[in-house]
């Protein structure tokens, strides 16, 4: 009876700790990180339904056409309008993002809280592991996918999925061992509850604020990653659209029309930014050793 009687004052204590229970006021980086992603989400939903012009419609205008009231941001050297392809690499970017993210959370869960869990000898195996997908460089991996599946988008989403579950394990078993070393898991487990249960219960809402605020920033990372594939011919061939296959095509008429590459380069910085800027958010606010700072 003490035990039991042990065991749920210390869990009500942990869930009133829990990292985002209290109230706090949005920061700056939150709210500038939400707006942009929102917008990018918006043109991106929309582009899923609706562009300007076809993607693959050549000769819709002038050949390297600037700015005008037809053609918002001009043309490209085959006459295709720069902000449709603009829009549907809006779709594309979000599609590499949330994918990536998805990927990355299911091995770097696993592997993470694997490694925390488990026997100290497994637990350095996993880290050595862990270590090495660290190092191992993204674009090496891709082209390894790349031969094997050929270029395609999802064959660059696997290959930076795979990449960087290596940080969401390494975050995943630092946070994991914390809970581990807490009076109220071991009091849990000490009343007999199950592992499973003290996995959903203790474990996973623990680590989520950490999680979320590292696979936004791996969001940003992946959107990066995939235009520097698509760049390098390595991403999703044409007609798909890609920002970094725009850069590609822009750089030799980027004396002629700047719009074509500035257009592009500008939309990822924009997103990369937004991202970034949602998870420095998202920090401030889940983050418990900050609580009380404002």
């Amino acid at each position: 009876m003490s035990v039991d009687l042990r065991t749920t004052l210390v869990e009500e204590e942990a869930l009133t700790s829990l990292p985002g229970s209290g109230r706090r006021r949005w920061s700056p980086s939150l709210v500038a990180g939400t707006v942009m992603v929102t917008l990018t989400a918006v043109v991106g939903l929309v582009a899923l339904f609706w562009t300007p012009y076809s993607l693959d419609a050549t000769g819709s205008g002038a050949r390297l056409a600037g700015p005008s009231g037809q053609f918002w941001i001009g043309t490209d050297r085959l006459g295709r309008d720069l902000f449709s392809q603009l829009m549907a690499g809006a779709t594309s970017a979000l599609i590499v993002a949330a994918a990536t993210m998805v990927i990355a959370a299911l091995i770097g869960l696993t592997l993470g809280i694997l490694a925390a869990a488990t026997t100290w000898w497994v637990d350095a195996g996993f880290s050595k592991f862990i270590d090495i997908m660290i190092a191992f460089p993204t674009l090496l991996l891709a082209m390894l996918i790349v031969t094997i599946r050929g270029a395609s988008l999802s064959s660059a989403i696997l290959a930076i999925g795979i990449s960087g579950s290596a940080t969401i394990a390494r975050v995943t078993r630092i946070n994991t061992q914390r809970v581990l070393r807490e009076d109220y898991f071991r009091a849990a487990r000490t009343s007999g509850t199950r592992w499973w249960a003290s996995l959903r219960l203790h474990i996973l809402p623990n680590i989520f604020p950490m999680l979320l605020v590292q696979l936004m920033l791996l969001g940003g990372a992946a959107i990066l990653a995939e235009a520097a594939l698509s760049y390098l011919g390595l991403g999703a061939p044409p007609p798909a659209a890609s920002w970094g296959r725009m850069l590609l095509e822009a750089q030799s008429t980027v004396e002629v029309q700047p719009w074509a590459a500035l257009a592009p380069g500008l939309a990822i910085a924009w997103t990369v930014l937004g991202l970034n800027l949602l998870g420095d958010g998202l920090r401030d606010l889940l983050d418990p050793t900050l609580r009380g700072d404002r």
